[in-house]
Order: structure tokens, then C-alpha cells, then sequence
């Protein structure tokens, strides 16, 4: 699905909305026109639909959203390359972080998309066909808008209106009237949306009922949520878990049968969403999905190696805690599935006796003798202390993930990978949560060995099956973390659970010591803070300044 956002009147309308928190404001309309002139053609309302499906290039793939999403959590610590400590490790978190001020803006702007779609769309001329299908869709993306925001910030502004011009005032709203809304767009939504899409990208009935069960999970409707998961799972829509877990991440197979919903990213990479001064003055620094350079160790810097496209650009922002590593089993695919363990020799520099092709790099989350070994050595006890702390936070194993060997330079930040929102493999552990919360362990067993079966190496399906009595809400948080990491769900995980804590307390020594209550939520901007003209009832968030 081409998703185009900075055109004509919609640059005017992204302004003012972006825009409408601070406090001078300069509108742009390169184009002259009017949402009365454009939304009014069903053509011009195509482009606002597109527009809204575009802000969620905003969240996934981008550093941003990797940060508040997958960080601050039980499974991630600070790389050398961290340039955001206060979100990753709590440390005088506050409104002035810049990820939490770029997604704030961007989600805010998607919901007000959405309104003017929704409360427009029966002057837009669609035909009889096109109409339900296109609000549901507009219904779907606030939904989904909203999540992430009321997650994130907890009750903050709460808006079904199109807002037009400069607005100087917020309120605040209860956690309960955005997750009536959730569920109200998304019912409407799963009734009218197309059971398939030719237009990859597009949201189906599947996707919906997929992120319905997601949402009745986090509002704790866990028989809603089962069912719903179920509804998926039962369906008939042809979804499966691809029987081998790594080749989920094979640029060449993203688009296969377990993805429900993704975020897709163009292959012309000037078709997403890099900042240009003249096409796109509103776009991202970095554009498209950069998830590959994330995750990366400093590898070039070791002997036998140069940056090349195959092993991709190392930011080295994120390592994963030693907690993460010891959660997979020798009997689990899913660790070689996820990470990056060794380094080939590429360089025409190398050590004496290694030859290209050689390993010149190994990183292992066992204790491994080196000595006598020709390659470079990165064990447990070279990069971990006895505690967890961390020696070494620049060379560790790597989540490979989203590495991408398809960019054309070895500097080249951009990515045409698309997200992964919601895989099959999700509506099962869904369900499993749900039985548990139900009081059945038995049929929340059964639904997670659906997803460790897949995940079991040959030979060792048995040893990875559970039982009812070994079940429980620490275990299926264990089993999402092998499943999703990385894949911008663990704080979410952690929070509907209430585990983020403990969790984070027990199992991240680099977090441990700053994390606090209070950090359930986010704080709000600072800028958003400081326009407000009724800073008496749109307050910062408690713990903040």
C-alpha cells in the first residue's frame, strides 16, 4: 500500500495540528486548496485515508517507537550507543525527552486525521461500497491511535472532534472513556472491513479482530479477549505458523501467512517517510524502518572485520540483559531465530591464519573457553558481571531480527523491512493468557505448546511441552518475551500485566535502581505542557516536573 502524507492541503492540515501545541503558529498551503475542495471528491478523501494509515511509520521502525515500547523493561539494557538513558533506564525521566515529544505530536495528529475522516465522510461522494469500508478503516486507525496513547501518557487529551486552527486548551480524560472508544471503533470496524485486501497494508476484518483481542486482553474482558483470539484462530483465513521461526525475518518472505497486520515500508525507499526541505519538510530524520542498525554490537572495530551490508550498520543503542538471553532453552530455535552470534571475516586485515570466511567474532550466552582460539571471544563473563550489570556494552549478542542485507550502502540508515504489528503466533499466547486469568491452566498449556512446538528444534518437541500446573502469568510473560522480542510489545506486556516493576526490578540491573511507580506512564511534553492557557486542569503527569 502506497502511503503518501505531505501533499498539498494535507501539509497545511499536519501543521496546524503538530503545531497547535506550541505556542506561535505559521500555517503552510502550498497548494491553495481547502478540505472543502478536497475531502469532498472521493479521490481527495483516498489521500486523507492514506495520510492516516501513514502515521504509523511514526511508532514502528523508528527509534522512537523501539524506545518506548521495548525499553525500560525486563529484557533490554543500554548499549554504548544509548543516546536516551532516561527513557531506557528511568533516569530524571522527564517531558523534555525527545522520542516522547515526537510521538506525541505524530499520534495526536493521526487521531485528528481520523475525526476529520470520520465526521466528513459522508460528504466525501464515496459510493455505496466504499463508504463503510473506508470508516472502518479511519475507526481501526483511532483505535489504535488511542492505545498507544492512553497507554502511554494514561488519561490525557481525549478528542472525537476535527480540530481546526490554533487550540490552546487540553483536557484530561479517564483511561475508561478511551478504552469504551477502543472497543466501540473497533466492533464497528470488525462488522465492515473486507475479510482480505489486494492493497497490502490495508486493515482486514482478521487484523481487527486480532487487535480487538489484544484490547479486551489489556482491559482484563479476558473471556472477550479468548473469544476473539479464537474468532482469529478458527476463522478460516488461511493464516499459520511458518514452521521455520527464522524465517519470519527473511527480507524476501515478509510478507507470508503468520503476519495478521504489518506496517509495510515501500522497497522505493522515497516513498516512505525521510524528511526532504521541498516533498517531505514534516518527515522523520532518518525515514523508513531502522530497526536493523538498533540492536547491532560494534562489530568493525574488531580484528578479521570492516562494515559491510551483511552485517549492517551498528548503532549499538540496545544489548539484551543477561535475563533474556538464559530464557531460551537449548531446546529453543528461537534463539538462533533472533540472534546474531558470529561474525565471518570479511576484511582484507585480518590475523594471521584466518582467512576470509573464518569466524572472526563470537559472542555466546554460555561460558566459553577461548583460549587457543584464533577469533575473538565475547562469553557471558566477558560481557556480563555476576549480578547482570554490564562489562562490555559494546560487543554482546545481537538481535538480528530486522537486519536487512538488501540496503544498498553499508551506511544506509533507511529499510524497506515492514513492521510486524500483530503475527498469528500472538492470538495463541492471547488466548493462553486469557484461559490463565479464567482459572484454566490446562487450556492455557495447550494453546502455548501450539506456539513452543513451532518453536522446538528437531527432535525436541516433547521437551518443550508444558503442563496446566507449570503455567503461570510469570511463565507466559517469559514465553512472549522469547517470542516477541524486540518486536515493540514488552512494555505493554509488562504494564497490562502489572509486572513492570517487579519485573524490571528483578531482572534489569541497568534499570533497577531509577525505576519508580510512577513510571506506569509516560510524562506528558513539556511543550504541550507549557502552551496550555488551563494548566489548572491539563496537569503533567504525577512524578514529572
Amino acid at each position: 500500500m502506497k502511503q503518501y502524507i505531505f501533499k498539498g492541503l494535507l501539509l497545511l492540515s499536519v501543521i496546524t495540528l503538530t503545531a497547535s501545541c506550541q505556542k506561535s503558529l505559521k500555517e503552510y498551503n502550498p497548494s491553495g486548496m481547502t478540505a472543502e475542495s478536497v475531502f469532498t471528491t472521493p479521490e481527495g478523501f483516498e489521500t486523507l485515508v492514506n495520510a492516516a494509515y501513514s502515521y504509523q511509520r511514526w511508532w514502528y521502525g523508528k527509534e522512537e517507537g523501539f524506545g518506548l515500547s521495548e525499553m525500560g523493561t525486563d529484557i533490554w539494557m543500554s548499549g554504548a550507543g544509548d543516546v536516551a538513558t532516561d527513557l531506557t533506564q528511568y533516569i530524571n525521566l522527564q517531558g523534555t525527552n525527545g522520542a516522547i515529544t515526537t510521538e506525541w505530536q505524530q499520534l495526536y495528529a493521526a487521531v485528528n486525521l481520523c475525526n476529520t475522516g470520520i465526521n466528513r465522510i459522508f460528504g466525501a461522494g464515496l459510493s455505496a461500497t466504499a463508504r463503510p469500508i473506508r470508516e472502518a478503516e479511519l475507526r481501526f486507525l483511532r483505535a489504535f491511535y488511542y492505545w498507544h496513547i492512553v497507554e502511554t501518557w494514561g488519561g490525557v487529551h481525549f478528542s472525537l472532534a476535527e480540530t481546526q486552527g490554533v487550540i490552546t486548551t487540553a483536557n484530561k480524560t479517564p483511561v475508561e472513556t478511551f478504552n469504551k472508544q477502543i472497543i466501540e471503533d473497533l466492533l464497528f470496524a470488525v462488522e465492515r472491513l473486507p475479510v482480505t485486501t489486494t492493497d497490502y497494508g490495508r486493515v482486514t476484518k482478521p487484523a481487527a479482530q486480532a487487535f480487538l483481542a489484544r484490547m479486551y486482553l489489556t482491559q482484563k474482558k479476558y473471556t472477550e479477549a479468548k473469544a476473539m483470539a479464537l474468532a482469529v484462530i478458527n476463522g478460516g483465513y488461511g493464516f499459520t505458523l511458518l514452521p521455520n521461526y527464522a524465517d519470519l525475518w527473511k527480507m524476501s518472505n515478509l510478507k507470508n501467512k503468520e503476519v495478521v497486520y504489518a506496517v509495510n515500508y515501500a522497497v522505493n525507499l522515497s516513498l516512505n517517510d525521510l524528511s526532504d526541505p521541498i516533498l517531505n519538510p514534516l518527515g522523520h530524520s532518518r525515514g523508513s524502518n531502522n530497526g536493523h542498525m538498533l540492536f547491532a554490537m560494534k562489530y568493525d572495530d574488531q580484528p578479521g572485520m570492516f562494515r559491510d551490508i551483511a552485517n549492517g550498520r551498528p548503532f549499538n543503542r540496545y544489548m539484551p540483559t543477561r535475563f533474556l538471553l538464559d530464557l531460551y532453552s537449548d531446546n529453543d530455535a528461537r534463539y538462533e531465530g533472533s540472534f546474531k552470534t558470529v561474525w565471518f571475516a570479511n576484511s582484507t586485515s585480518r590475523p594471521a591464519g584466518m582467512a576470509i570466511g573464518d569466524t572472526a567474532v563470537f559472542a555466546t550466552k554460555k561460558v566459553y573457553a577461548s583460549i587457543g582460539k584464533l577469533y575473538k571471544v565475547y562469553d557471558r563473563n566477558a560481557v556480563y558481571n555476576a549480578n547482570g550489570t554490564v562489562k562490555d556494552q559494546l560487543h554482546y549478542v545481537s538481535l538480528n531480527k530486522f537486519d536487512d542485507p538488501t540496503r544498498t550502502s553499508a551506511n544506509e540508515a533507511q529499510s524497506a523491512r515492514d513492521s510486524y504489528v500483530i503475527r498469528f503466533s500472538e492470538l495463541y499466547l492471547i488466548a493462553a493468557e486469557a484461559e490463565f486469568n479464567l482459572g484454566n491452566p490446562d487450556q492455557a498449556a495447550t494453546y502455548l505448546n501450539v506456539v513452543r512446538t513451532r518453536a522446538a528444534k528437531a527432535g525436541k518437541v516433547a521437551e518443550m511441552q508444558l503442563t496446566g500446573s507449570q503455567v503461570t502469568l510469570d511463565l507466559i510473560l517469559d514465553e512472549r518475551a522469547r517470542e516477541f522480542a524486540g518486536e515493540q510489545l514488552r512494555w505493554f506486556d509488562l504494564k497490562r500485566t502489572g509486572k513492570l516493576i517487579d519485573r524490571v526490578k528483578a531482572n534489569n540491573p541497568n534499570a533497577a535502581g531509577g525505576i519508580q511507580d510512577f513510571h506506569l506512564v509516560r510524562p506528558i511534553p513539556r511543550t504541550q505542557v507549557d502552551a496550555v492557557t488551563n494548566k489548572d486542569e491539563f496537569k503533567q503527569n504525577p512524578g514529572y516536573q
